[in-house]
C-alpha cells in the first residue's frame, strides 16, 4: 500500500498528460486550466494531497521523502498553473532529486548518515553501512537530477513524460537492487 501511495500520484500525472485531450473533450471546463501537461499538474497536486492524507490516516505520520516531494509539487505546480508555464513541471524532478542528493551528501559532510533516519525501521545497518548507503543514494539522486535536465532540455515533451515514468522507475529499481550486497554485508543481527 505504501508503494502505491508513493507511486500513485506519478501515474495519475502520466495518464492525465497522455489522455489530456480526451479529458478536455469529456470535461470542457478543464480547458480553462491549460494544455494537457498543466491539467496533469493540477491532477498530480490533488493526487499527492490525497496520497499524503491517506498515509496520515493509516499511520498517523508523514513519511519525510514524500512530504518534501509534496511541498515541491505544490510550489512548482502552483507556479506552473499560475504562470501557465510547463517548465516548472519539467524542473520539479530536478529540484526534488537535487534537494535529496544535496541533503544526504551535506549530512555526511557534517557526520550524519541521514538515510539511516529515514530507513532505520527497514534496515538495521552498522554505521559504516549507513554512511556508504547514504553516499551512494546522495550521488544517485544527483544523477537523476542531471538526467532529468538532459532529457527535458533535449527531447520532446512526450519523450520526457515516458522517461519520467518508464525510465526513472526501472533505473531506481535497478539501483536499489544493486545496493543489496552492501546492505547484506553491513546488516546487524537483531
Amino acid at each position: 500500500l505504501k508503494f502505491l501511495l508513493e507511486l500513485g500520484p506519478g501515474l495519475v500525472f502520466f495518464f492525465t498528460t497522455v489522455r489530456g485531450a480526451w479529458l478536455v473533450g469529456k470535461f470542457p471546463i478543464l480547458s480553462h486550466i491549460g494544455e494537457p501537461i498543466l491539467i496533469a499538474t493540477a491532477f498530480f497536486m490533488v493526487a499527492t494531497a490525497l496520497s499524503l492524507s491517506v498515509s496520515w490516516i493509516l499511520t498517523r505520520s508523514w513519511p519525510i521523502m514524500p512530504l518534501v516531494s509534496a511541498i515541491v509539487v505544490f510550489v512548482f505546480g502552483a507556479l506552473a498553473l499560475w504562470l501557465q508555464d510547463k517548465t516548472f513541471a519539467f524542473m520539479k524532478p530536478t529540484i526534488i532529486n537535487s534537494l535529496f542528493g544535496i541533503t544526504l551528501l551535506g549530512g555526511l559532510a557534517f557526520g550524519r548518515s541521514l538515510l539511516g533516519y529515514v530507513f532505520d525501521s527497514a534496515f538495521n545497518l552498522d554505521a559504516e553501512g549507513w554512511r556508504k548507503l547514504t553516499f551512494r543514494w546522495g550521488l544517485f539522486f544527483l544523477f537523476l537530477a542531471a538526467l532529468n535536465e538532459a532529457v527535458w532540455r533535449n527531447f520532446s515533451e512526450e519523450a520526457w513524460l515516458y522517461f519520467k515514468v518508464w525510465g526513472t522507475i526501472p533505473i531506481t529499481l535497478v539501483f536499489t537492487l544493486s545496493q543489496m550486497p552492501l546492505i547484506l554485508r553491513h546488516s546487524l543481527e537483531d
